[in-house]
């Protein structure tokens, strides 16, 4: 249901309210949330503002906050405001000044697992350009995943897709359900020729992010192996990888980086994929974070208007959504390779940034239109079973 159901609703919308008289309500939006523009309208007070440059003055007399990652939602902006309700249409938090609104009575909400279909497409596109670049065969290798939430788990299915041994560490869940399916993270970095980590990014409490990858860890990996981050900049030592990078690790791949959107520059150049914070920036998972977005708004407010709201259309992608490939004297990988990359040549996206670093934000807020393996048809021509068990496990139809 989206825009006509919406558009239906104006006429009527007066005996649905439960709570509140819509035309009151005020929410500032970041204007690169996608699918949102004209669906609130018709009954709500809706404000656009570049993320990064929303102010206290912009919310004061603010209802709700939709925004991303750019907008910090701290007590030096929401002080002096009437926002009752801040929903980021991402997974992470870590914007939000979560004990602050707790503490004044301000309702938060994420989007957990809204994009990570996409992270997987872009760990599977990672993984297979790597293996061609280097020439390794991923069957012969163990994949290791730090954080095994909605992400990190579809981070190990991708893992057992291509053949992988994958090995997983989670310190909370293993606190709660034991530790029969996860391992240490001292084994998993001796072990592991790949290390990808899915983990938020947290400062305090008992298991601590922040520049978890450090000296000591890094030093603790296996020699040569490949070292990927797509979760939050600070959770890798920047330094430390540098470092790393030049004595321990055969390379790096990272979306995300400290300082964002300013970059350590070498660090981009020497990167073996680099790209700008859109491993989650599939068309598919932003409409799912924004429909989030709607429907809590919805839900706090008590309106009965968009119940179950969702865009009417997502965007077609610019190549083919039919695959065909012979598969006749091609190997297991060869085939993954050629239907992933067909979906996301993920090399486009660290061709652009290496070439201009400066356009990092430009080139998240306006992204091109990426859509997820679920939107793909593969027709195989003598395929082997672990060629289809592999594509349908990563979502292919």
């Amino acid at each position: 249901m989206g825009l006509q159901r919406t558009l239906r609703l104006i006429t009527n919308y007066e005996s649905r309210i439960t709570n509140y008289e819509l035309k009151t309500l005020k929410i500032v939006a970041d204007d690169k949330i996608p699918f949102l523009k004209g669906v609130l309208e018709p009954f709500v007070d809706v404000v656009y503002l570049p993320g990064a440059k929303i102010t206290p003055a912009d919310v004061t007399d603010a209802d709700a906050i939709f925004t991303r990652t750019r907008t910090c939602c701290n007590e030096a902006l929401l002080h002096q405001s009437n926002v009752r309700l801040i929903v980021t249409a991402t997974i992470g938090s870590d914007h939000i000044d979560t004990a602050y609104c707790e503490a004044n009575g301000i309702r938060w909400v994420n989007a957990p697992g809204c994009n990570s279909s996409s992270v997987q497409q872009y760990i599977t596109a990672a993984l297979l350009v790597l293996a061609k670049r280097k020439n390794m065969n991923l069957a012969d290798m163990t994949l290791g995943v730090i954080g095994v939430g909605n992400v990190g788990s579809k981070a190990a299915k991708v893992g057992a897709a291509l053949g992988m041994r994958v090995l997983l560490n989670d310190p909370p869940r293993t606190e709660k359900e034991g530790d029969a399916m996860f391992t240490s993270l001292d084994k998993l970095l001796e072990q592991s020729d790949i290390v990808t980590c899915h983990t938020p990014l947290t400062k305090e409490g008992f298991y601590p992010t922040y520049h978890l990858s450090s000296d000591d860890f890094f030093e603790r990996m296996k020699d040569r192996a490949v070292y990927i981050n797509t979760a939050r900049g600070p959770v890798t030592d920047s330094a430390a990888l540098k470092q790393a990078a030049q004595s321990k690790l055969s390379g790096y791949i990272l979306d995300v980086w400290e300082g964002e959107p300013y970059l350590d520059i070498e660090l981009l150049e020497n990167a073996l994929i680099g790209t700008p914070h859109i491993a989650g920036y599939s068309s598919d998972g932003k409409a799912n974070g924004t429909a989030v977005c709607v429907r809590e708004f919805c839900r706090f407010f008590g309106l009965d208007i968009l119940p179950g709201w969702y865009p009417d259309t997502i965007p077609l992608p610019p190549m083919p959504t039919e695959i065909h490939i012979d598969c006749n004297e091609k190997t297991d990988q060869q085939v993954f390779y050629e239907a992933v990359t067909h979906t996301y040549p993920i090399w486009e996206d660290t061709l652009l940034l290496k070439q201009t670093p400066a356009g990092f934000e430009e080139q998240r807020g306006n992204y091109w239109v990426r859509r997820e393996f679920g939107s793909f048809t593969v027709r195989l021509e003598h395929p082997t079973e672990k060629m289809i068990h592999g594509l349908t496990l990563l979502g292919f139809n």
